[in-house]
């Protein structure tokens, strides 16, 4: 997919990232599913499809941290009959050759609640189980990659989220960087994507339809 968006997307994961300058970059939404906004470091971007003199108009002037602030969230989200999703740690990682370490079985993409979410977010969703846990990337924010796995309760705390997550790296096409939205709260998924080599890049709150 040939968006704004999207390069912006590929030159970060690149490492490219924008001018820390305090600035905020509007675009449209690369499709009608997806609206939100991204927090790199001193540099904001919003994808609405929304009046960008309007949208500019609710950012309180040399304040950073306002485009994820709740009253601006709300606001994008009253505007377009959307709903405000959680603010996600934006992380990325290289895609790696051969096969994953882990063994895994390949799954139907239904049944599972994380799966069900999954398929709301991302096209082309695919899924793998292995004992106590499964894993599932598909295409999500402006085509990008995205991995979200699932551990059970009985199998925590032994190292299998960090296993799953270097596994999802090997899952993905040759040359395709692999995208990771996480909960700042869940320091252990935190913690288990960032072994698995994943890279902090930014902050994302999304606006899903609702």
């Amino acid at each position: 997919m040939s968006t704004q968006l999207a390069r912006l997307l590929s030159d970060a994961a690149a490492g490219r990232y924008p001018p820390p300058d305090g600035s905020i970059t509007i675009l449209p939404q690369p499709s009608r599913r997806d609206a939100g906004v991204i927090a790199f470091t001193a540099h904001s971007v919003v994808f609405v499809d929304l009046d960008p003199v309007w949208v500019r108009g609710l950012l309180p002037p040399e304040d950073l941290s306002g485009p994820l602030l709740p009253s601006f969230l709300q606001a994008l989200s009253s505007a377009t009959g959307r709903r405000v999703n959680s603010t996600d740690l934006l992380c990325v990682a290289a895609p790696q050759p051969g096969p994953p370490e882990i063994m895994l079985t390949p799954a139907m993409p239904s049944g599972h609640p994380r799966i069900t979410r999954a398929l709301r977010h991302r096209d082309h969703v695919r899924v793998w189980e292995t004992p106590g846990a499964i894993v599932s990337i598909g295409c999500g924010v402006a085509g990008r990659w995205e991995v979200a796995l699932e551990v059970e309760p009985g199998y925590r705390g032994k190292g299998l989220g960090r296993e799953l997550a270097a596994a999802a790296r090997h899952l993905v096409p040759e040359g395709t960087p692999l995208w990771a939205q996480i909960a700042p709260g869940n320091a252990a998924s935190v913690r288990a994507f960032l072994a698995a080599g994943f890279r902090p890049v930014g902050a994302e709150a999304l606006l899903p339809p609702v």
